[in-house]
């Protein structure tokens, strides 16, 4: 296939991740890592799959990661290679979100048609909450001046989902804003929170010694779309996180040309954590990567490793083997129908989840 249909490169390496179990400060540092995301299309919010702490025990033996712009599908299976059962803490990282006011939900709180399923069963899963100011946990200073996790991720004055909860008392709004946990909204009177909100979906796993256990969730990627994604720029952007070249840019120029004075690509750039898999043993022994169109004259562009096969006439795929992410997915979608985005849903708050020491 041709760069027209998509085009491929390696990437610059980066360091393993240190072995030890997992903490709260992994989740929060793959929160830090997510871009903003302005309500004019012009970034790209990645969520990812599931995060285990570094284990000698368990080995990916297999992933399959299907990417398109509506829907993320993504099937594992894991073997406990050891001779005794082991039982993991397993995570799933929504992207942050700020929680002071914004016009929308657009691009934050949990994505649309989440699921996930563990050996064909729904499972089940607790919350964790955790309020950031600055890349300080303040979690525990709210919780101490009585905040409850639903007032943390749904904040009473401003809330991003429409979700009712108990309004600040006085003495609770004088204490944060002494203490810089409230700020201005613009140059009105209101006081809004002045934290970002990190939720982690997390759950207790099994892995009895011997056996495969086979995990799949799924769920409508966060895209960015409108015009924002439908320039290129002057390249130089582009080539860095997608590697357009010159056949790539000339089918874009065509393409462009036939929508007259506008120049406009429909396009959607969806993204996608991929490093979480170097937390397994041996990273992912077995990986396939379907790359899934709507239709088959859209455009694709990313850095990837591996040579892309045209399977279908909407699908390319490419298979690796002992894989180990060296950087995370940005897939570029051209010439795609419709401008439709993907909005959040609010993260459901299931229990609370408290790390073991």
């Amino acid at each position: 296939m041709g760069a027209t249909d998509f085009r491929t490169a390696a990437a610059p390496g980066t360091g393993r991740r240190q072995a030890g179990l997992i903490k709260l400060a992994l989740v929060l540092a793959l929160a830090a890592s997510v871009p903003a995301m302005a309500n004019d299309g012009i970034g790209s919010v990645s969520a990812g799959g599931i995060v285990v702490g570094k284990t000698d025990a368990v080995a990916m033996k297999k992933e399959v990661l299907t990417v398109s712009p509506d829907l993320i599908k993504v099937e594992y299976e894991f073997l406990n290679e050891s001779a005794s059962d082991v039982e993991e803490t397993i995570f799933f990282p929504l992207p942050a979100y700020e929680a002071g006011y914004h016009p929308s939900p657009t691009y934050y709180g949990q994505p649309q048609q989440f699921s996930i399923e563990v050996d064909g069963k729904r499972r089940d899963y607790q919350t964790m909450v955790a309020a950031l100011i600055g890349g300080k946990d303040v979690t525990a200073r709210l919780k101490a001046l009585g905040l409850s996790e639903a007032q943390i991720a749904y904040f009473p004055l401003f809330t991003l989902f429409d979700k009712k909860v108990a309004p600040l008392t006085a003495t609770q709004q004088k204490a944060m804003i002494g203490e810089g946990l409230l700020a201005k909204l613009y140059d009105e009177e209101s006081w809004v929170p002045a934290w970002s909100v990190k939720i982690s979906y997390v759950w207790q796993q099994k892995f009895p010694a011997g056996k495969t256990v086979r995990v799949r969730h799924q769920y409508a990627p966060f895209v960015a779309a409108g015009p924002g994604a439908s320039y290129l720029g002057d390249g130089n952007d582009f080539e860095k996180k997608y590697c357009g070249d010159k056949a790539f840019y000339a089918s874009w120029n065509k393409l462009a040309r036939k929508q007259g004075e506008s120049g406009f690509v429909n396009a959607r750039w969806v993204s996608y954590i991929l490093k979480t898999g170097n937390t397994w043993k041996n990273g992912i022994e077995d990986f396939t990567l379907n790359l899934v169109k709507g239709k088959p004259d859209e455009l694709i562009s990313l850095c990837f490793p591996g040579t892309f096969t045209k399977i279908n006439p909407t699908t390319l795929q490419v298979k690796l083997r002992n894989f180990r992410p060296k950087q995370n997915l940005e897939v570029y979608f051209g010439n795609v129908e419709g401008m439709s985005e993907n909005t959040g849903e609010a993260p459901v708050l299931r229990g609370s989840y408290q790390l073991k020491k």
